[in-house]
């Protein structure tokens, strides 16, 4: 029987509380409107940025909520409107949309776009949201809500991807990988037989490092205060691994005693103000970039003026500055040419109920990527 028009009953993960288990209930997502896709999700990995509204974010009311926004599936349907997708198309969910239209979309300098961040993530969210367990409406973490068996998409958030990428390794695209290769190779520029540094390991990290090494560097310094990432990071590129923690002076000096004043550029994955302005300072004084990478929105981050007047560029970077129809489409194309690596990135595999075990894992970082299978595709 077809489920095209009808409201579809499956599994999801809830967040019903801040800092509290999830818990695997029986939902409700409505069909697709106007402009709108419904997508069965296959696979979906766990981000920090999905722990972070969890337990630190502070935004207690936002809830309850289905996290995750790291995904792929496939269009089970269609709204009036929608020509771009049909039906069996492999697609990846967007938390940045691209309407082809604004002009920010119509600009290179920018991946941003009008319609803002896809679905918004504030209590207007609430009262949009068509997908409700026992009654009650949930929200869709980043506009997406991936740590469900199916989800609703506008369908200026989702990206039509090759029918021979496997879903259960490209999902990673959708967040991690794209974030932290584009803040090496579209925010900072890197450019051929230059100096780099990375702070933070994570996956955002591994991919700026793996950005950096496409981009030619020819040193980069990964930067973790975990000495078990030392070993990860050579895998994507790093030619040096130092722990903060084993330095008698602060990280920005050991560097520039490393690199004869500090690095050409300089890659904050860790969403630390500390971390930040180390990582400015990292910089080699006359034409160092740094980017900002690390979410937060809990602190201000500061330096002093002469640090940038001195010649120094300060740059944020979000979803890697990848445009995100057209970069993530590029992204998956470069994965099947073997261009980049993406299963490297995955540690642990889980299925959808297993999803507190993973952010377990996540929290005592044993993990990089751990992938969710939801559905076969």
């Amino acid at each position: 029987m077809t489920t095209a028009g009808r409201v579809i009953k499956c599994k999801a993960a809830v967040a019903w509380e801040y800092g509290k288990p999830l818990v695997t209930e029986e939902i409700e997502v409505a069909p697709p409107e106007a402009d709108e896709v419904r997508i069965k999700i296959v696979a979906t990995a766990v981000c920090h940025t999905d722990l972070y509204h969890l337990f630190e974010g502070m935004e207690t009311e936002l809830f309850p909520t289905i996290l995750g926004h790291e995904a792929a599936g496939i269009v089970e349907s269609v709204g009036s409107g929608v020509t771009e997708f049909h039906p069996g198309d492999k697609v990846i969910p967007l938390f940045i949309n691209q309407c082809r239209e604004c002009r920010f979309c119509k600009s290179p300098k920018t991946n941003l776009c009008d319609k803002g961040e896809n679905g918004g993530h504030d209590e207007l969210a609430f009262e949009k949201s068509r997908v409700t367990c026992k009654g009650k409406k949930l929200m869709p973490f980043m506009g997406i809500g991936s740590f469900s068996e199916y989800i609703l998409m506008n369908q200026t958030a989702v990206a039509k991807i090759d029918p021979a990428a496997p879903l259960d390794k490209v999902c990673l695209i959708g967040c991690a990988i794209s974030t932290g290769f584009g803040a090496a190779v579209n925010t900072a520029k890197v450019e051929a037989g230059s100096t780099c540094a990375v702070f933070g390991l994570g996956a955002v990290g591994l991919a700026a490092v793996m950005g950096c090494k496409f981009a030619g560097a020819e040193r980069i310094i990964a930067v973790d205060t975990n000495p078990k990432k030392a070993e990860k990071a050579k895998v994507f590129g790093a030619t040096d691994f130092v722990n903060p923690k084993d330095q008698k002076k602060p990280i920005s000096e050991v560097l520039a005693e490393m690199t004869n004043g500090g690095v050409d550029y300089s890659i904050e994955c860790v969403g630390n103000v500390e971390v930040m302005r180390s990582a400015l300072e990292s910089c080699i004084a006359a034409w160092g970039v740094s980017v900002i990478v690390g979410w937060t929105d809990r602190e201000d981050f500061a330096a002093r003026p002469i640090q940038l007047i001195a010649g120094r560029t300060w740059k944020g970077s979000l979803f890697g500055g990848f445009k995100g129809k057209d970069g993530v489409s590029e992204m998956v194309r470069a994965y099947l040419q073997k261009k980049i690596k993406v299963d490297e990135f995955i540690t642990h595999t889980k299925t959808l109920p297993q999803i507190n075990e993973a952010i377990e894992l996540m929290k005592s970082g044993q993990s990089i990527r751990i992938v969710l299978n939801v559905s076969s595709e």
